[in-house]
């Protein structure tokens, strides 16, 4: 079969795990004989990066990736937020689309591709629902930088967070566009759920399918493979975003000394929190860290430490700490609670005493925390992996080509 990928980022021109899903799906396809071509905005990632990407993302032979730019730079990007239409890179992207004789177009961060590539082509047409964008113009129901939204302020809490308001989102312009959707993907069902309450009127069925995270080449690790750090650990992994909740955790370490915390990622608060950790020498800051030496700290972490205060619509750094037979301590809100509880791999929190519990009972017992990890790794073999994954995203395909009297295989 042939399948496009349409998304606003893609490595290494992405910030976040919706670009890395999508990267593992599409070589994941590639490498089953399909062939996939991935369509994403370099000027978009311009627009919002403070370098030039970074990392090393090989390709299946069976993968093509095209990197729109236009002349227009980062206006580009603007047009599109602002009129919902693909603007200056769009004849390249009608083309691409319409000229590629797709069995299946699956739309992912479309934010700014724009929506108005949803009438591109004619193959089955999937949107996967990665963040909230389709019912928050700032993604991630985040309410004025400060809190978790739960009720809608749209206009102020956009110009709040210093974007303009999206007066197409007022029209009836994204309902036609997400008609030309069959069916709808979520990665958990705390986002379905999320979606609705927050008003997405659809037609289409929304599927929910849950990411896979695939086993790495090697899998075998050495029972004398040296720790990457001297002292016991709790290891934060993601973006150094606010609401990401690392503040919080540094004013927990501020009281708690009996492990370290160990901080993977970047992001645009990050120079906030190194001001806010200064002081504090059991609080380290790996910055952006590769994947492979990842595995190697989730590893040797007494747990990973979810400590999000936003509605996160999966999180798959869960699920890689799961594959390291290591837990996970998660804050209760959003999707995470709900993959804890799917697989009896880590604890759930609601304050900072239930952290700190929850630390010390791990700490304290390497019999649980060995059993949760072990737990957590049994379920990721059963929910989380590509095997897991194919089944459902191809009945999903298959479920619509049979009604659309289409003929496809896979």
């Amino acid at each position: 079969m042939r399948f496009c990928m349409v998304t606003t980022f893609y490595p290494p021109y992405n910030f976040g795990g919706d670009g890395m899903f999508i990267y593992r799906l599409s070589n994941a396809l590639a490498g089953q004989g399909h062939e996939v071509e991935v369509i994403h905005c370099v000027d978009a990632y311009e627009m919002q990066a403070n370098g030039p990407p970074s990392g090393d993302y090989p390709h299946h032979p069976n993968v093509t990736v095209h990197s729109l730019k236009s002349k227009g730079g980062m206006l580009s990007p603007l047009v599109t937020q602002q009129t919902g239409h693909p603007g200056l890179k769009n004849p390249r992207l009608r083309q691409l689309i319409e000229d590629g004789n797709f069995d299946v177009i699956n739309f992912h961060n479309t934010s700014l591709i724009g929506l108005k590539a949803l009438t591109y082509g004619s193959g089955i047409k999937l949107y996967t629902m990665h963040e909230h964008w389709l019912v928050c113009p700032m993604h991630v129901l985040w309410k004025f930088d400060r809190e978790a939204c739960t009720q809608k302020q749209c206009i102020s809490c956009t110009i709040k967070g210093k974007r303009p308001p999206q007066l197409w989102r007022y029209t009836g312009f994204m309902d036609s566009m997400l008609d030309n959707i069959d069916a709808f993907i979520a990665v958990s069902e705390f986002s379905k759920q999320k979606h609705l309450e927050f008003g997405l009127n659809v037609k289409a069925p929304i599927e929910v399918i849950p990411y896979f995270v695939p086993l790495p080449e090697v899998d075998e690790v050495s029972q004398d493979e040296a720790p990457p750090h001297p002292r016991p650990y709790f290891l934060f992994v993601g973006r150094l975003e606010k609401l990401k909740g690392v503040q919080n955790l540094i004013e927990t370490f501020r009281r708690y000394d009996k492990a370290d915390l160990l901080i993977a990622g970047d992001g645009s608060y990050e120079t906030e929190l190194r001001s806010q950790a200064q002081g504090l020498d059991h609080v380290k800051f790996l910055g952006r860290v590769q994947y492979q030496e990842l595995q190697r700290l989730y590893r040797h972490a007494i747990a990973q430490v979810f400590s999000s205060i936003g509605y996160e619509t999966l999180g798959i750094v869960l699920l890689e700490a799961f594959l390291q037979n290591t837990p996970v301590i998660v804050n209760d809100l959003g999707a995470p609670p709900e993959i804890v509880e799917q697989s009896g791999g880590g604890l759930i929190y609601e304050n900072e005493a239930g952290l700190i519990e929850a630390m010390e009972l791990l700490r304290n017992d390497p019999s649980l925390r060995t059993a949760l990890g072990e737990r957590g790794r049994e379920a990721y073999y059963r929910y989380w992996t590509p095997e897991a994954y194919m089944p459902k995203y191809f009945g999903l395909i298959n479920g619509i080509a049979a009604k659309r009297h289409l003929k496809v295989s896979g």
